[in-house]
């Protein structure tokens, strides 16, 4: 035989799915090729066949045979075996040795060599050269299963053979890099999808491993304990806590089995560099709907026949493929195996003894089949023995070296060929279909019924509205006739009433000329009377009138007088005020000028001292200089004797009691003394031992001066880089003051003092929770309300900080549950600046977001949070590369974040 590289190659066989079918006629299982020796290896099929009356299977075979042998035992397993090439190891290692096998594919037979002179033979259904491709595999292994799933049916397709020999290339290839690599799995599922009707059909999948007699969810690898259920009617075996995903496309299958490979054990072996350490179960639920069946009976009236068709069920037909990888059987001594890997082999032989020893029971027909001896042989029960058409790879090497083995899987797969399966067609009632179709004819009938209510409704009131309209029409027609005869009566009487009224006047006008005189003197008397009466009542208003004015006036001129006198005496007081006033101005300027004289000698000495320049010193600093000029003389060569020297001769104590003193420019100046000698490292301890860092707090709780604020706030941030330091200014109250201090500050400067003394706070892991507790984080969030640009980096930082010593403590175990950051509403404002166009807020952001991304527990806030987007962003964008490689190095170390981008369906 020749022997080939690595790689398995490429054939030319072409079929379609339902187009190929595969007939084999019944050959005994094995030939001796010496006649001298004993019977044949094992039974003939023929007989097994015949002898097997305890488990008889339906019609029809893996194979599709008919007139055949094969029709006898429709159900029976089918194994082929295939070969796998040499590798470079063992070309090299066995070049002057023939391969332990030879093939005679046209015959289906294989010699095993004993030696030199000596060969065993035997037959399969199929034999499978080392020159056999991937899609000869499919079509020859697999197909025939698929076919029979499509078809309703259970099947399994399954890979044995000693480690190393090609198991999972056959089955599991993906083909990305050759597409005529692709194993039986992804073959299988592109036929699935060319098949079935994504409208009335439904695929889903579930992707196992069982590891060290643990079930585990490749899918999930968090779900690693999975039960087992058998129904104790059908024996069917069901895993309820299995992920099952239903799948539309074959790229998302892709996907779940990359998924699904990168969470299976693997270990580097003596007989294979990535060596299975579990076996692989791959499940595909295949659900179709079965059309144009009718049933056996018919009604008598069309009526009858439509009901009938409308509550019949439509029937579903339920087929699972069963994919089985196994882990390879390998010898300790030759696969190197040690400690744990040791372990694993041992658990991976157990197993596949127990399911040799099931197929040993089966094949001769025993009454006990031990199938609960092992979690892989309940696995397969419906394999084996079972419900489902079996198909059987074996896969073998051809090396010399490893006759043993070689020979062990040959016996494995013979003794599977006797075994059958009693084949059971998984046909069912859709009555949840059926429920929804009832529930969409029943809203039919219901609108129909609603329209002709509607209809019904619809006339009443229109022959209601033309009885009203008639109803009307009479009332109005009697209101007419009725108005017509008021109007003739009344006219009558109007007419009698003018008649008697010229009666009347005409009598009247006889009357009238005699009482006239009589009427206009009675008239004139009234009219006098009711003048008289008017002009008395305007009088007497008048008078009242009168009196009310002299009272008011008599009372103005008492209050005129009274304010009179309180306007000298206020005279009086203001003039006292405005001289005290220019009393007090021209000492207070006078002072001004003395404090400004006194800092402008101050200067001047400092320049001189700098420049080595002598002189007098005027003003009350000659008796300070007077002590530190010696000191200056002997620093020699010219060097400048600093600041910080000065003071320090000068006694820090008197600088430090200064802070206390009455005038406030006086304060100002010493706090700016102060932080200025607190910039420098030296100083600090100094400063500290004091009591400076007392004073300054002090004066951040008593002043009301925004320049002190600011001054004291920027000292304190410089004392606060210090460690020590920081644990004097919490235990003194720091926070709290710098809180307080930052909640009524309005300069920008203030505020980005106190917030970057908060922000060297936040980097002590010591402090995190007590200063959070004394509201230091919601002071820094507080501050964001002032939009400057110098305040928010300030802000950033302190965040940044905070996150880093969270992340820290988490890893170490010292810290669980949510950040305090977020707890605290952080979140939002971080994400909100996570690009913002500030570099140094951008830079700390980032940086925040990544070390809360570090610890699972805050992984489901920062996606409600929107937080997910801005890490990928940074992952890919971010102009820093130790940021960005942290955030990459973090997004796919939570399982979280992997379940989100996949759900959004984004490739990371």
């Amino acid at each position: 035989m020749a022997s080939g590289g690595g790689n398995y190659r490429n054939g030319s066989h072409r079929n379609s799915l339902k187009g190929t079918t595969t007939t084999a006629t019944d050959r005994p299982l094995s030939v001796n090729s010496n006649p001298l020796k004993p019977a044949l290896k094992s039974k003939s099929l023929s007989s097994v066949g015949v002898s097997s009356g305890l488990r008889k299977s339906s019609p029809g075979s893996l194979g599709g045979g008919t007139a055949n042998a094969d029709a006898v035992v429709p159900g029976r397993v089918r194994v082929a075996v295939r070969l796998r090439p040499r590798n470079a190891e063992e070309s090299e290692a066995d070049a002057d040795f023939a391969d332990c096998v030879e093939l005679q594919p046209e015959l289906k037979r294989l010699k095993l060599r004993k030696n030199n002179w000596d060969t065993d033979t035997y037959e399969f259904d199929e034999v499978l050269t080392e020159f056999a491709s991937q899609k000869r595999v499919y079509e020859v292994v697999a197909k025939p299963v698929l076919e029979s799933v499509l078809d309703g049916y259970n099947g399994t397709v399954m890979a044995y053979g000693q480690t190393g020999t090609g198991k999972t290339y056959t089955l599991g290839r993906l083909g990305e890099e050759d597409m005529a690599d692709r194993g039986i799995m992804v073959r299988a599922m592109e036929d699935i999808l060319a098949d079935v009707s994504s409208e009335s059909d439904s695929i889903s999948v579930s992707y196992l491993q069982l590891y060290m007699e643990s079930l585990q969810d490749l899918l999930d690898p968090t779900n690693d304990n999975i039960s087992i259920v058998e129904d104790p009617k059908s024996g069917d075996v069901s895993l309820p806590g299995a992920t099952l995903v239903e799948i539309r496309d074959q790229q998302s299958f892709l996907e779940l089995l990359r998924l699904g490979e990168a969470h299976r054990y693997a270990a580097n072996t003596k007989l294979n560099a990535e060596s299975s350490r579990s076996h692989a179960i791959l499940m595909v639920h295949v659900k179709r709907s079965v059309k144009g069946r009718e049933p056996a009976h018919s009604s008598e009236n069309g009526n009858n026949t439509n009901m009938a068709k409308s509550l019949r069920p439509p029937l579903v037909r339920k087929g699972k493929l069963v994919v089985v990888d196994l882990a390879g059987s390998e010898r300790i001594d030759k696969s190197g195996s040690e400690g744990h890997t040791l372990e694993e082999a041992k658990s991976i032989n157990l197993s596949l003894s127990a399911l040799g020893k099931c197929i040993n029971a089966l094949a001769e027909n025993s009454a006990h089949v031990p199938v609960r001896d092992s979690k892989l042989t309940r696995l397969l029960r419906d394999s084996f023995g079972g419900t489902a058409r079996t198909s059987l790879v074996i896969t073998i090497g051809p090396s010399p070296r490893h006759r043993g083995e070689t020979a062990s899987t040959i016996m494995f797969g013979q003794r599977a060929m006797k075994v059958e399966n009693m084949l059971k067609l998984k046909e069912e009632f859709d009555y949840k279909s059926l429920a929804r179709r009832l529930d969409i004819q029943l809203d039919k009938l219901i609108m129909e019924h609603e329209r002709k209510q509607k209809a019904f409704e619809d006339e009443i009131e229109r022959i209601t509205t033309d009885a009203q309209n008639q109803i009307s029409e009479a009332e109005r027609n009697y209101a007419d006739a009725m108005e017509k005869e008021r109007l003739k009566y009344q006219k009558d009487y109007m007419e009698s009433i003018k008649k008697l009224e010229e009666k009347w006047l005409m009598n009247q006008q006889k009357l009238g000329g005699e009482r006239k005189e009589q009427m206009v003197s009675t008239e004139e008397v009234a009219e006098v009377k009711k003048l008289l009466s008017k002009e008395t009542t305007l009088r007497k208003t008048a008078e009242e009138e009168v009196n009310n004015l002299r009272s008011q006036l008599a009372q103005l001129k008492m209050s005129e007088a009274s304010a009179n006198s309180e306007t000298l005496k206020l005279r009086k007081m203001l003039e006292d005020e405005a001289y005290q006033k220019e009393n007090l101005g021209g000492e207070i300027s006078m002072l001004q000028s003395q404090l400004l004289q006194l800092s402008f000698e101050a200067d001047e000495t400092r320049r001189r001292l700098d420049r080595g320049v002598p002189g007098k010193f005027p003003g009350a600093l000659d008796s300070l200089i007077s002590q530190v000029r010696p000191q200056l003389k002997d620093s020699g060569n010219g060097e400048k004797a600093p600041i910080a020297k000065l003071f320090e001769q000068v006694e820090l104590q008197k600088i430090l009691s200064l802070l206390e003193a009455e005038d406030a420019d006086v304060r100002i100046h010493a706090v700016k003394v102060v932080a200025n000698l607190a910039a420098e490292e030296t100083n600090q301890q100094k400063i500290v031992e004091a009591g400076g860092l007392t004073s300054l707090l002090m004066l951040l709780g008593s002043s009301e001066d925004e320049t002190i604020h600011r001054v004291a706030a920027g000292a304190v941030a410089n004392l606060a880089m210090n460690e020590t330091n920081q644990e004097l200014i919490m235990s003194q109250g720091g926070i709290s003051l710098l809180s307080t201090t930052a909640a009524t500050a309005e300069d920008p400067q203030t505020l980005r003092m106190v917030a970057g003394a908060i922000a060297n706070l936040c980097g002590n892991d010591k402090l995190q929770t007590k200063l959070r507790g004394e509201g230091g984080i919601k002071a820094l969030l507080g501050m964001v309300k002032c939009g400057h640009p110098d305040v928010l980096a300030q802000v950033a930082r302190g965040i940044a900080n905070f996150a880093k010593c969270e992340s820290r403590a988490s890893t170490q175990g010292s810290k669980i549950g949510r950040s305090l950051l977020i707890e605290d509403g952080a979140l939002p404002w971080i994400v909100q600046n996570a690009n913002n166009d500030a570099s140094p807020i951008r830079r700390h952001i980032e940086l925040a977001l990544c070390h809360l991304a570090q610890h699972e527990v805050n992984a489901k806030d920062m996606i409600s949070g929107g937080a997910l987007w801005e890490l990928v962003r940074i992952s890919q964008d971010c102009s820093r590369d130790d940021i960005r490689t942290l955030a990459h190095r973090t997004l796919p170390s939570s399982p979280t974040f992997l379940a989100e981008l996949r759900r959004l369906r984004i490739d990371y």
